[in-house]
């Protein structure tokens, strides 16, 4: 990545890799939508330091390692090339930013130096930062101010939202002005050291954090991470590959947590998505079900608070539907763009009720969907009313808003719906996979609301779903394709694109077991699997373009939701090419992280493209290490029913996995996979089963079972 990102809660800071934010760039230290810090720049006797190195392996800690250039004035040296070494190391906790500046010197004289650091703060809106011109007049810096310890910016916004930026410093400076430039003249010994620690502090409406110690303030941040790490699933194999892609997944799943006051969520991802997005944020929810199940808990709650109450086409909204996107910034506060919240989703209301069905079959937790009924039940009466615009069985979007999203499915970019002869679909527009979320939704719930007492809504639930399973197939099915076309047109015509939209329907069930192996063998033919994972489109349709967002690049998540329907259809043998192909890719990738999406380019170039404007961390590519460890296992937890379901594979160059503490029901599961001799079955030891659930296991042979 050729920028630094840290994140914690609601505040996260991009910078340059030398640790800066340059003026006029798009970094900056950003609260709720707004960017608080818009420059700092460090400079020794006014010149920037020179990079040695800057590390990003930790997403709430960064260290950036720099040193001097040579320096002389008037023929005289002022200060010897590689003299000192700075060592900028920072982290945000509790909505501070804390950043240190170590200085050493390595000559073997006495130095002196001018170090500067240089801050401004236009907190700008994230959307004035991406390029969005508003219509209307924003609001102004009412003051800024500055002594020998402090710095502070103030802002009054078209929202009415005052603001403020107050930073600190740990030694008096030598030079301060108010407009943000600090001078200290440093003095060092030989292999003295010297450090300075700031403190920044982004404020809302006057409610300014707390600064901690730095190391009172440092300890507690690793002490939340070492909590997390001690009750996650864990995960061991004889592949580098895998431990590190997972590991690193984790750890990204972890920072991208965010709590607005229901619960930890995950925010879609960094830099430009840190918020709750529905479809998003409920994805990355269903992938860390083996990970953190209270995970789904706190996003389905989220979700629930904010989900449609009228009909109002501005934001897309109408009753029961749930949100797609949620922004704080000034511009969505004052009414100048539809996200507070905005509903431009067609698949976040029907993800929302497959997750609570699938976290109540997984935990066995039918308390917390019973509170959440009646909020699931109005997202049902969406999918029905709203979601169905022609009554014609299946749900479709259109937008309504002036300034929303045309094509409202995951693939949301204008270009992402396309006939074979070229022609953009016209809305209203039924994505095949939308019609898999619901039909998932309602015959996963049914069982759940049974038990609830609603035997009413339970027997509606089924039949609605098998209504919508034999009207499914004779509407979307491509005889001569023998695959699913990506969706139906205003006519409810095919859009006869192959894409890689019919594999989110695997893990649905509504589809014919044949059909489910002819679309799987599809999915991993030459023209949609690069080798590195499956394209969005084939490389012999119309509109193809392995460099597009949509249309033949490869999406992490959008693998991991087929592999979840491989492995719920049994097909090992797919399943297995497509985790290889993932894996190779995260072999490629900074720090084995898998970003948002890369381009579609075969195999045979040796390495994967990478987009140029990826989201990384983003939620769910870091939920697919998770996915891709879930469906090794080829694990199907009823808790509902006390079983759990086994039904192993592992890709080319993984012998042996472990992995423990799998969050199933009441308690852990921990279990071994290991190749057999020979082409023989694969071996699988339960070593620890505290869920009280039976486990059943197909397609491999038990060695061990210990309780």
């Amino acid at each position: 990545m050729e920028y630094r990102v840290i994140k914690n809660n609601d505040v996260f800071l991009m910078t340059d890799r030398n640790g800066d934010i340059p003026g006029g760039s798009q970094n900056g230290l950003y609260l709720r939508d707004t960017r608080f810090l818009n420059e700092m720049k460090l400079t020794v006797n006014d010149r920037p330091p020179i990079l040695l190195s800057s590390a990003a392996d930790e997403n709430y800690l960064a260290r950036i390692r720099l040193t001097n250039e040579h320096m002389e004035e008037d023929g005289k040296v002022r200060l010897w090339r590689e003299s000192v070494e700075l060592i900028r190391e920072r982290f945000i906790h509790d909505d501070v930013l804390y950043e240190t500046i170590a200085m050493t010197n390595y000559s073997t004289t006495a130095i002196a130096f001018d170090l500067k650091v240089a801050f401004e703060a236009d907190f700008a809106d994230m959307f004035v930062v991406r390029g969005f011109q508003p219509a209307e007049e924003l609001g102004k810096i009412t003051g800024r101010s500055a002594d020998r310890t402090q710095w502070r910016a103030e802002y009054l916004g078209a929202d009415g939202l005052a603001k403020r930026t107050d930073i600190r410093w740990s030694v008096p400076a030598d030079a301060v002005s108010e407009t943000g430039e600090i001078g200290f003249a440093v003095r060092l010994a030989p292999a003295e050291s010297k450090i300075i620690t700031f403190t920044v502090l982004p404020s809302i409406d006057g409610k300014i954090p707390k600064a901690r110690p730095k190391e009172e303030a440092l300890d507690a941040l690793k002490s939340s991470y070492d909590e997390w790490t001690a009750d996650t699933m864990k995960v061991s194999s004889d592949s580098a590959v895998l431990d590190r892609l997972y590991d690193r997944g984790v750890q990204d799943l972890r920072v991208l947590l965010t709590d607005f006051g229901y619960g930890l969520f995950p925010v879609a991802g960094l830099p430009w998505y840190a918020v709750p997005f529905g479809r998003d944020s409920l994805i990355a929810a269903l992938q860390m079900l083996p990970l953190r199940p209270e995970i789904a808990r706190g996003t389905l709650q989220m979700m629930a608070a904010f989900q449609g109450e009228e009909v109002n086409p501005w934001f897309d909204e109408q009753p029961g539907k749930i949100m797609h996107e949620l922004r704080n910034g000034e511009l969505a506060r004052s009414g100048q763009v539809p996200f507070a919240p905005y509903y431009g989703s067609i698949d976040s209301t029907p993800l929302f009720v497959l997750l609570a069905a699938e976290y109540a079959h997984w935990t066995g937790d039918t308390a917390t969907i019973g509170e959440l009924l009646p909020a699931i039940e109005k997202a049902l009466a969406w999918i029905d009313q709203y979601g169905d615009r022609d009554a014609d069985g299946f749900v479709e979007y259109f937008q309504e808003s002036s300034k929303g999203i045309a094509n409202q499915g995951w693939k949301d970019s204008a270009d992402s719906v396309i006939h074979a002869d070229g022609r953009f679909a016209a809305a209203p527009i039924a994505l095949v996979e939308v019609q898999g979320y619901v039909y998932q939704a309602k015959s996963r719930l049914a069982p759940i609301a049974e038990r609830l007492g609603h035997p009413e809504l339970a027997a509606r639930l089924r039949a609605e779903a098998e209504k919508l399973r034999e009207a499914f197939d004779p509407a979307f099915w491509m005889e001569n394709e023998a695959f699913y076309a990506i969706a139906l047109d205003a006519d409810n015509a095919q859009v006869r694109s192959v894409t890689s939209n019919p594999g989110h329907l695997l893990m649905s069930g509504i589809v014919p077991p044949e059909r489910a192996a002819q679309v799987a063998q599809r999915l991993v033919a030459p023209d949609m699997f690069s080798g590195y994972g499956i394209r969005t489109m084939s490389s012999a349709s119309t509109g193809y373009n392995p460099m597009s967002y949509h249309d033949g690049s490869i999406w992490p998540h959008d693998n991991a939701m087929t592999l979840l329907g491989m492995s719920r259809a049994g097909l090992a043998q797919e399943a297995a090419k497509v985790a290889g192909g993932l894996l190779k890719a995260a072999e490629k990738f900074e720090y084995y992280r898998l970003p948002e999406l890369f381009c579609g380019y075969d195999e045979s170039i040796g390495y994967p493209v990478s987009y140029p404007v990826a989201c990384s961390p983003q939620a769910w590519a870091a939920g697919t290490s998770v996915t891709l460890v879930q469906t090794m296992l080829g694990i199907q937890p009823d808790a509902l029913g006390g079983t759990i379901r086994l039904h192993p594979y592992l890709p080319e160059g993984v012998n042996v996995l472990r992995v423990a503490d799998v969050r199933v029901a009441d308690g852990k599961l921990t279990v071994t996979i290991r190749r057999g001799p020979a082409a023989g079955p694969l071996q699988v030891e339960v070593a620890g089963n505290t869920t009280g659930c039976r486990v059943e296991i197909a397609g491999a042979a038990a060695v061990a079972t210990r309780d």
